[in-house]
């Protein structure tokens, strides 16, 4: 059953043509995935759906009877004086308006006028009844433990339920507003990017969601491993067209590069026949001078050409950010944590650790939010100190930082001053640096805080690698980053000649990156070796 069809869909936003003679249908029971470069105009098409924008003339979005979504935009929209637990209980306003009914209704139970009246009081014990058994199917007197149970799974810690929202992080509101949708259960889930700053177990709580939803959910995200675990198709959103494929993500990918590798080879099947076509048609237009039978056809050979459907040649290699990190040798001895231990009053974040990292490696710290993983970073560069313990630097290491809310970026200054001031470069070279990292002329002018979450990402990358520093210390480098430069970063990191310490809850950039595991749990750093599959086999193989 198709539950919304969108049919020759043009949307333009300002002087830029986001997409053209879009169509799509969104089938009951689909799990998708939509994918596309950031600014590929993934999120303007759930606003399209939700009529937050209109089409252009001759495109139209059709829903099937009935049907209701629930759209989580990357900024939810929430009171910021409710607390997490207040907001997310309001998601569904039916529950207390059917409590205060089914309280109205019971108190007339005891008026003489009611229960002195038969008929009166026959329709007052059906309407008691029937609300009984809506207020039991939203959750009843359970339904504050459900919302609770939800905002846990989630991620978001006990001691937070309690707290306004305005204290709240961004990650931590879009939590909230995830399960204010999961509570009202609309047919169709429209979220866009709902993994971003969930931890592993709060990512492996969402995919768990998808998969047993009873409904459809279209999901915008860069995560990878999500795109393979929990979806069904995927959606992807290049150039202004949709391609939708049954399968997940690596699926998807294997049979993309299949599909160009056999487009190009068409097209140039196709461009040889053409040519030698055009050489023909120039070789009767002489021989039409001296007979006039040439002339004939040569209009059937143009008419021919006419008729082809012509095949698009295929873009093999796409613009991509140009990430070059420029490490060097250092001491051999990078870090070394020597019995360190932290807590904060009567919590124990961990205790006595011992680890060392050597040249050329790449760690991975991991660990539920809340675990100690952003302090343990802190103390490495100096920004608090552990209770016991000594924590050693090698001699010969410069440390480059890679911030997870982009707190190293002045907001208020220019990204090409910003760049200028950390390159030591004229305007004129800042400009062309910066356009290697897919930056426009008219972005290098404008404000860091006037940039968005991936833009701002990409800067600091660029950061990093004016740095030149040999050991890298990044806290979730991929959150705002598009599966390619995902990807670029990826392959920069292989290539670096240096260590890396990376916090990260992208398991498939874990695998891909790194060669052991600190893992931070229950106040202890336990080690494991490989990525992160690796470290999930050998958990369940204890289990």
């Amino acid at each position: 059953m198709i539950q919304i069809q969108l049919s020759n869909i043009t949307l333009v936003l300002g002087a830029k043509r986001i997409f053209e003679n879009l169509n799509w249908e969104i089938q009951r029971g689909q799990r998708i995935g939509l994918i596309g470069a950031n600014g590929a105009g993934k999120s303007s098409l759930f606003k399209l759906i939700e009529s937050e924008h209109t089409p252009e003339l001759g495109g139209s979005i059709t829903r099937a009877r009935l049907i209701t979504t629930g759209y989580l935009p990357q900024q939810p929209e929430l009171d910021p004086t409710l607390t997490a637990l207040a907001a997310a209980m309001a998601g569904n306003p039916r529950v207390g308006e059917v409590h205060a009914e089914l309280e109205k209704v019971e108190a007339s139970l005891g008026e003489p006028e009611v229960y002195g009246n038969e008929k009166k009081l026959q329709r007052a014990l059906e309407q008691q009844h029937q609300l009984i058994e809506e207020y039991h199917a939203l959750g009843g007197d359970s339904y504050p433990e459900r919302v609770k149970s939800i905002l846990l799974g989630l991620g978001l810690a006990q001691s937070e339920l309690d707290k306004p929202l305005s204290v709240l992080s961004g990650g931590q509101k879009k939590l909230v507003g995830l399960a204010r949708l999961l509570l009202v259960n609309p047919d169709v889930l429209l979220l866009d990017e709902p993994d971003n700053h969930l931890d592993l177990p709060g990512k492996m709580y969402l995919e768990k969601l998808i998969r047993e939803y009873d409904g459809t959910v279209v999901i915008i995200s860069h995560d990878r491993y999500l795109l393979d675990a929990a979806v069904s198709h995927i959606a992807e959103l290049e150039d202004g067209k949709l391609t939708v494929f049954t399968g997940n993500y690596t699926d998807f990918m294997i049979d993309k590069e299949e599909r160009l590798a056999r487009q190009e080879e068409l097209y140039q099947i196709q461009q040889r026949s053409l040519a030698r076509m055009e050489v023909a048609i120039k070789r009767y237009r002489l021989w039409a001078e001296f007979n006039d039978k040439f002339a004939t056809r040569i209009h059937a050979m143009e008419a021919r050409m006419a008729r082809v459907d012509k095949i698009d040649k295929p873009i093999l290699d796409r613009r991509r950010m140009e990430l070059r990190l420029n490490g060097w040798r250092g001491s051999n001895k990078v870090l070394e944590l020597e019995n360190i231990s932290k807590s904060f009053g009567e919590r124990k974040v961990f205790a006595k650790v011992n680890e060392i990292i050597w040249h050329g490696e790449r760690v991975g710290l991991i660990g539920a939010n809340g675990a100690g993983k952003s302090v343990m970073l802190r103390m490495i560069l100096g920004e608090a100190t552990p209770d016991t313990g000594e924590i050693k630097i090698g001699p010969s290491i410069s440390i480059g930082h890679y911030a997870q809310e982009h707190e190293t970026l002045d907001f208020n200054q220019t990204v090409l001053n910003a760049v200028r001031y950390a390159g030591e470069m004229s305007e004129s070279r800042a400009t062309a640096f910066l356009l290697r990292y897919l930056f426009t002329y008219k972005q290098v002018s404008q404000k860091i805080g006037e940039l968005s979450g991936g833009e701002r990402s990409r800067l600091q990358l660029a950061l990093v690698v004016l740095s030149g520093a040999n050991f890298l210390l990044l806290d979730e480098p991929t959150n705002n980053l598009d599966i390619a430069s995902s990807e670029v970063l990826e392959q920069a990191l292989e290539d670096f000649e240096g260590t890396v310490l990376v916090i990260s809850h992208d398991r498939y950039f874990l695998d891909r990156t790194v060669q052991r595991l600190w893992v931070l749990e229950e106040g202890e750093m336990k080690e494991y070796l490989g990525g992160y599959s690796d470290y999930l086999e050998t958990k369940n193989r204890k289990l």
